[in-house]
């Protein structure tokens, strides 16, 4: 399998060439979303091959019984599985009664697929060889609209190139679809009604026990060298399928085209007993404008978005693919248009980690969000937090905490924890601290307060009440401790005080007590609401500060370094740099016994504080600690190399910084992994773009003002990028000699250049 077959180049995802070795890679590489569905870039037409059948509605999951060994209390019932919906992409091919399947074809030319990220488009070109001897040339074209965001639309066009065919369409709808990461293999769909609507198609069907109620729709329409045909079809009805078959006579080198439009109507948006009515208005929609108009709708939307969203960098092309890559799958998965909806790691591309929520929105997709697009998008993401506080607390309950604390689900769809490996469950904690620094962020950079007394400040309180009741005093210590965790180093389970942990806990606490003191102050009415509602009082608030002031911080002396955890230095302190390379991934080769008792760190530990907090310490604090830790870390999260690429450039280490940056960047394109084929990893995704933004163009909020510290790769040219800072939209463009700012939006913007004041006027740089 050739791992690296994704062809440099600045806009588009090319391969060329068919192999079916690379066909479930390719399947992940060129997913296609709209933030309201997706699919895996599966074939239209059959294919017998070894394949990964993808197709996602955005907020429709299944609750699959947790499947454990040994059963503890506390554990979730279930794990939350984003579900493989109804199909409703196919189009069966048949050329003389052959059925055309790419596996199965005497021989496959001049195929290509495009993923045309700055339009939105997705296209496969190939000519095939049949076994009766037809040659014919194929070519499809594909997108889900962000216009009409219920549907999708495909022109497939068959050429006969040696003789006259019959070529038989037959567009299709399939309900009958199963999960590859079911647990018990249980049926996730109810179908309640397959209907023919003259030429339109409809099949009605629910989840079970979450009850969400779908209706998956199409229409087609055939053309003949561009002119319109009306055949009449046959209809192939079952209890889970429905096909329309169409028929042609084709001469040589004449062109047989089908369009066809499909999609959902789901009840998140539409009422229950309406799927099939809006179904119709949005094929009318379709059908009225037609393929192309819908096409040039389509990159009028993207480019409003690159319009913002887009990073250039100038004589690096795989390095701009990356990219570009990653914000284009950003986007695809998320637009901010539902606050019910949340960034899964995997997005519309796989059905691992099950579609759900972590902390991985907070900590690294927010930053993008406020960024790229207006602040409202990143507030509609904390609003989400704020609506499962209910939910939070009783996750809290649920493991013996009490009053008002909450732990945030480290995985969720609806509020409810739903992932079931105990060490992450019950241990991984520092989630709930990522929630409240989101909060700190979006104030931070917005310079919008109202969040934390209208919703933020209940949750700050609710979070703070759980640090206070999860550390214990160490009379040993004379110091508050936090025993049994795993930090973002999931490579270390049940560990007592891990640094990154405690240090956030602190910081959540004084935090939440600063504002209460703010709210008190300045917003009285709300203050006395919040009060009434949390009975939160002064003797609590003492025993809080009590806990944050007398926090435990495991320290070397001799090393001048915060230790990750209690035990960190009894480890086997071999570097990975000695570390055998044919024994990497350690999690592919290793036993779980084995890396726990490594001293091998999976991702940003220590250091995720020192980014979190990069203001708490000094530049050579930082060094000391990246020295320290760094070479002990294998990256085997795909959050880890966007951290230290960020802290590398700060650091001044540049070859560093780049080849993190193109480790992030081309994670997937590249499959470091070796697991794209299960999906890409979407929210790291934003990982990458803080590479480059705080990274290299070193962006801070400083003294309530937007701050740049910039440095360049030597390997490129120039680089620029865009910001929405507080309803100002600047400019950043870096080169290798000096860096300039365009205002594009707002009158006048002092910023700091290198910790210096300068103003920044539209059309003025």
């Amino acid at each position: 399998m050739n791992l690296n077959y994704i062809k440099p180049n600045a806009w588009s995802i090319i391969e060329e060439g068919f192999d079916p070795e690379n066909v479930k890679s390719s399947e992940s590489l060129f997913s296609i979303g709209n933030g309201a569905m997706g699919q895996r870039a599966n074939f239209e037409e059959t294919y017998s091959g070894p394949t990964f059948q993808g197709s996602y509605i955005a907020g429709v999951y299944y609750p699959d019984k947790t499947r454990v060994g040994w059963w503890k209390n506390g554990y979730p019932e279930y794990f939350a599985k984003v579900l493989n919906a109804p199909s409703w992409i196919g189009i069966n091919v048949s050329i003389n009664g052959e059925p055309l399947d790419l596996f199965n074809c005497k021989k496959v030319e001049n195929f290509k697929r495009e993923l045309n990220m700055k339009e939105g488009w997705l296209s496969r070109n190939f000519k095939a060889t049949l076994n009766n001897g037809i040659e014919i040339q194929v070519n499809i074209k594909r997108f889900l609209s962000l216009e009409l965001d219920e549907v999708g639309a495909i022109s497939y066009s068959v050429t006969p190139l040696n003789q006259k065919v019959n070529v038989l369409f037959e567009p299709y709808l399939d309900s009958g679809i199963t999960n590859e990461d079911s647990n018990w293999d249980d049926k996730f769909w109810n179908t309640t009604n397959v209907l023919k609507d003259e030429e339109q198609g409809f099949i009605e069907a629910h989840t079970m026990k979450t009850n969400f109620h779908t209706c998956t729709f199409m229409e087609s329409h055939l053309f003949l060298n561009n002119k319109s045909l009306q055949l009449n079809s046959v209809v192939r009805k079952k209890s889970q399928f429905l096909s329309f078959m169409y028929e042609q006579d084709v001469k040589e080198n004449e062109t047989f085209t089908i369009h066809k439009y499909g999609g959902y109507t789901v009840d998140r948006n539409r009422p229950k007993n309406e799927l099939i009515t809006a179904a119709k208005n949005v094929l009318k929609q379709a059908a009225k404008l037609g393929f192309e108009e819908l096409l040039m709708l389509q990159k009028k939307s993207w480019k409003a978005i690159w319009e913002m969203a887009d990073i250039t960098i100038e004589g690096d092309v795989k390095a701009q693919q990356g990219i570009r890559f990653n914000i284009f799958q950003l986007n695809q998965t998320y637009l901010g248009k539902d606050s019910q909806l949340n960034i899964g790691p995997k997005g519309f591309t796989g059905e691992k980690y099950g579609g759900s929520t972590y902390w991985d929105t907070e900590a690294y997709c927010i930053p993008f969000y406020m960024s790229t697009k207006d602040q409202q998008v990143a507030k509609s993401l904390l609003k989400y937090r704020y609506n499962h506080l209910d939910k939070a607390i009783e996750n809290a309950e649920k493991l013996g905490f009490k009053n008002g604390a909450a732990l945030y689900p480290m995985v969720t769809m609806n509020g409810e924890e739903c992932h079931n490996e105990w060490e992450i469950t019950f241990e991984e904690i520092h989630r709930n601290g990522a929630i409240a620094f989101a909060i700190f962020n979006y104030c931070r950079y917005t310079g919008d307060y109202s969040y934390i007394p209208e919703k933020g400040l209940e949750v700050l309180i609710a979070i703070a009440r759980f640090w206070h009741q999860r550390a214990n005093f160490s009379t040993a210590k004379n110091k508050y401790v936090i025993l049994g965790v795993t930090g973002p180093n999931e490579y270390e389970n049940n560990i007592n005080n891990n640094f990154y942990t405690n240090y956030i806990a602190k910081w959540c606490i004084n935090y939440t007590l600063e504002n209460i003191e703010i709210i008190a102050k300045d917003f009285k009415a709300d203050y006395d609401r919040i009060v009434d509602k949390t009975n939160i009082s002064e003797s609590e608030l003492a025993q809080w500060k009590e806990v944050a002031e007398n926090m435990y911080f495991p320290y070397s002396e001799e090393l001048n370094i915060y230790l990750q955890q209690d035990g960190f230095l009894d480890k086997e302190l071999i570097t990975v740099a000695d570390l055998d390379k044919s024994q990497r991934p350690i999690n592919q080769k290793w036993s779980w016994d084995r890396i726990l008792r490594s001293p091998y760190i999976k991702q940003a530990d220590v250091l995720q504080g020192f980014y979190f907090f990069e203001d708490h310490f000094t530049t050579e604090e930082l060094e000391r600690h990246f020295n320290f830790y760094e070479p002990f870390t294998v990256h085997e999260s795909s959050l880890s190399p966007c951290i230290h690429s960020i802290q590398a450039a700060k650091l001044g280490r540049m070859d560093q910084a780049y080849e993190f940056y193109l480790r992030t960047s081309r994670l997937d394109l590249d499959d470091y992994n070796h697991e794209v084929e299960e999906g890409l990893h979407i929210t790291s995704m934003a990982g990458t773009w803080m590479s480059i933004v705080e990274g290299f163009g070193g962006m801070r909020v400083k003294n309530d003002m937007l701050s740049f510290e910039t440095k360049i790769p030597k390997q490129w040219k120039s680089y620029s990028f865009k910001v929405n800072f507080r309803n100002n939209i600047i400019k950043v463009n870096v080169h290798q000699n000096e860096t300039n700012f365009e205002l594009l939006e707002g009158d006048e913007l002092t910023i700091l250049m290198n910790n210096k004041p300068i103003k920044v006027k539209k059309n003025n740089f």
